[in-house]
């Protein structure tokens, strides 16, 4: 049977390894279908509230590298079921990343869902584009208000993703997350404050009106 991700990653050592752990029956007689090659409307939601992600590549020295990509949420696009892209700001202008895949456009990507422990990997090549070579593209991926520069386009051509299980993944929550999580006791504390101060009101009105010398 397909398992789709693990058909990409499993390798002889990988399989050598399995087999001295005692695991390597549990992949050898999978009977189940894996075979995730497309992105289904779960996975663009789940991307789509994405604001940051780890991408893997490889330099021609064999090295690994591993970044960190935020922007807004949504920065990370779904613009077909088997295809995502990034507008790639400019930072620290090391371009590791960029000459890597430049190289090998061999790319693994993990987004990362905090609070409720759910973490998706894909396997996928990268075309790198100039923002004039694709004007359209470009601007699709232009985020209103953003204000770091892009300086090229990467567009991802899934292989296969896959997603893992929630062990070990302890929730995180950033500052709009917890902000949102907090609306509700703010809008209960300004209801509770509100009435505190009619009902602060209305008995010093009441002591005013029993004791006319306060008049």
């Amino acid at each position: 049977m397909s398992y789709g991700f693990l058909d990409i990653a499993i390798t002889p050592s990988i399989r050598a390894v399995q087999q001295q752990m005692g695991a390597d029956e549990i992949w050898t007689d999978f009977r189940g279908h894996r075979e995730f090659d497309r992105f289904s409307a779960a996975e663009a939601a789940f991307i789509e509230q994405r604001d940051s992600f780890y991408i893997a590549s490889v330099s021609e020295t064999g090295w690994p590298y591993v970044q960190h990509r935020g922007g807004p949420r949504g920065f990370l696009k779904l613009i077909d079921e088997k295809t995502l892209a990034f507008a790639d700001y400019r930072g620290n202008r090391q371009y590791i990343s960029t000459g890597n895949l430049a190289a090998d456009n061999r790319a693994c990507l993990i987004l990362m869902d905090y609070p409720n422990r759910a973490r998706m990997k894909i396997y996928a090549r990268v075309d790198i584009v100039a923002l004039d070579e694709d004007p359209a593209l470009a601007a699709r991926l232009a985020i209103e208000g953003y204000k770091a520069k892009p300086e090229r386009v990467f567009l991802l051509h899934l292989e296969a993703f896959d997603w893992n299980c929630a062990q070990h993944i302890k929730p995180r929550f950033t500052e709009h997350e917890i902000d949102q999580a907090l609306q509700p006791m703010r809008r209960r504390l300004e209801a509770l404050e509100s009435e505190n101060a009619a009902l602060t009101a209305r008995l010093r009105q009441h002591e005013e009106d029993a004791d006319p010398s306060r008049t």
